[in-house]
């Protein structure tokens, strides 16, 4: 995610997060995902409300984010098709938290950022950096499905519940030293924005858009790796994307997605590229 997102979230909206987990503290179950999570769904869609309203804001302020319903035909058409893909994922049957979240996508107007993220509860953000750059539509799929992944694996959450441990947010949560619950639910608020993942959650992620792009039996499901080559291209020539900053290197992740497609045997066979370029085109890329 683009560090322009590290204040988004402040102490109150956090403070109110840490509060709500402790009416879970008595009874967190497993989630679909087969983890035990302190936190709710609700609090995921709360969460992930509360950030894409900060985003919009932000981005509709500056006149970058465009909308979906506009006068532009050219416009409308682009997001009919990125709708498309990220449908086509959706419909993959492997996404667990298909019909909680909203999972509606946004095309934010940035020709320098090559980047894409999904907040917690499935809010997409897309910049026309990254369509610009890549060179297929299987590509961009990977990138989603990645980005997708990290919030139907609830990875902000979870990071936020591994980093702090349950016994010590419940220790702020019960008030027992506010300074301290003031100073951490700040960090948190960044995190939660999902700045940066872990390695483990960056690579579940890689292994999750495999899963969900060999299940559409559409799209190339290595297509991840694609987008990867393409940064380590930039990093090696010395101008690394914003991308690099916030995520780990590109290095072995191509070659541990490629062997994750074998492994399962998916198709690598890339889509059609004619409307991937029909797209870029109504974005005037």
């Amino acid at each position: 995610m683009n560090n322009t997102f590290s204040s988004l979230l402040g102490p109150r909206v956090c403070t109110s997060l840490l509060l709500a987990a402790g009416l879970w503290l008595g009874g967190c179950g497993t989630d679909k995902n087969g983890d035990r999570v302190l936190f709710s769904i609700q609090d995921d869609l709360q969460l992930g409300q509360q950030v894409a309203q900060q985003v919009d804001s932000s981005y509709r302020a500056k006149g970058q984010l465009l909308d979906r319903n506009s006068s532009n035909p050219k416009i409308r058409a682009a997001y009919a098709h990125l709708d498309k893909i990220v449908a086509r994922i959706l419909e993959s049957g492997e996404v667990s938290y298909r019909d909680e979240f909203p999972w509606d996508v946004k095309i934010i107007n940035d020709p320098g950022n090559l980047n894409a993220f999904a907040t917690p509860g499935g809010h997409i953000y897309v910049f026309t950096g990254l369509i610009q750059y890549l060179d297929s539509e299987d590509q961009l799929a990977g990138v989603l499905g990645h980005e997708i992944a990290h919030a139907d694996q609830r990875h902000s959450i979870k990071q936020m519940q591994k980093q702090y441990g349950i016994s010590f947010v419940t220790r702020l949560v019960l008030g027992e030293n506010a300074g301290e619950l003031e100073r951490v639910a700040s960090q948190i608020g960044g995190q939660l924005a999902g700045l940066k993942f872990s390695r483990d959650y960056e690579r579940e992620a890689d292994e999750y858009s495999v899963l969900y792009l060999g299940a559409t039996n559409y799209y190339a499901c290595d297509g991840a790796a694609g987008f990867f080559q393409k940064m380590q291209t930039l990093e090696k020539n010395g101008n690394p994307p914003e991308f690099i900053s916030t995520h780990p290197a590109p290095g072995n992740r191509i070659q541990d997605i490629q062997a994750h497609a074998r492994q399962r045997g998916c198709k690598t066979v890339g889509a059609d590229n004619s409307e991937y370029q029909e797209f870029k085109r109504n974005l005037g890329l």
